[in-house]
């Protein structure tokens, strides 16, 4: 039987947790049936991988491993890598969905004004920065992943609208559409050097919508009916659309529905 292994960063946070919880349902559901199960294949077996920082995770499952990790220090990260190592040989997707929108004492910025090094610098090393480093350590373990151009190894990050330039019509919220639109970058850079130097694996910038979720609390006010997802909605959405990325789309920059977003 086959084994996939699935690296989930952000395993505590709304759409993170949501993954994790889906995968590990998946599995659950593979060993109780000789069916198929969403994209997956009954001869499949499936193991996860997730991270938290300061949220203590609060469910197990056999086939879970919680590691924890700190995305904004890089020592952590490659020790998690480490981690894993003890575990597997490789990973086959990799998902980060952590990410800052706003904290305790900061806000995202209306105007120029409310503009503070600070905060700023914290959006570009956990929205942009990030993911770069979480790839330049995990790359060893998506290089020993069974993979081919229809069923590639993948590389996602939970991005945002706002981080589309051509987009942007109301401005505003300066670290958190510059930190997005620098991890756009980030990762389309990579999909053309790993296009090079790692075949078959999709690096991909996904718009998880409007999810219900601690990051986008204080804003669900202007949210049009019907437009707020659950995280399970998202999570699972956003899971349907990796599942039928080939090699071809790497460097896309896309919704939870699969369609294309511009730069």
């Amino acid at each position: 039987m086959n084994t996939k292994n699935y690296f989930i960063i952000g395993g505590t946070g709304g759409i993170g947790k949501a993954m994790v919880e889906q995968l590990v349902q998946t599995a659950t559901n593979e060993h109780a049936s000789t069916g198929t199960h969403n994209s997956t294949n009954s001869n499949t077996d499936i193991r996860v991988f997730a991270t938290y920082h300061k949220s203590v995770p609060d469910f197990e499952a056999e086939n879970l491993y919680w590691i924890a990790m700190d995305i904004c220090d890089e020592q952590s990260i490659k020790q998690a890598a480490e981690t894993i190592k003890q575990q597997t040989t490789y990973i086959d997707w990799v998902i980060n969905c952590a990410g800052l929108l706003h904290t305790k004492t900061q806000q995202p910025e209306k105007a120029l004004q409310q503009l503070e090094s600070e905060f700023f610098l914290q959006n570009m090393q956990v929205n942009a920065l990030a993911s770069l480093l979480i790839a330049k350590h995990i790359k060893p373990l998506l290089a020993k992943s069974e993979r081919s151009s229809d069923k590639p190894a993948i590389f996602a990050t939970i991005s945002a609208r706002v981080g589309s330039i051509s987009d942007n019509q109301l401005g505003g919220w300066y670290s958190y559409r510059m930190s997005k639109a620098a991890l756009n970058m980030g990762m389309k850079n990579l999909s053309i050097e790993w296009s090079r130097s790692l075949k078959d694996v999709c690096v991909v910038v996904m718009q998880p919508g409007t999810v219900n979720t601690q990051l986008s609390a204080p804003f669900q006010g202007n949210v049009a009916d019907g437009q707020l997802f659950s995280p399970a909605y998202s999570a699972e959405c956003l899971l349907e659309v990796l599942s039928k990325m080939g090699a071809a789309q790497s460097g896309s920059f896309v919704d939870w529905a699969g369609e294309s977003i511009p730069w």
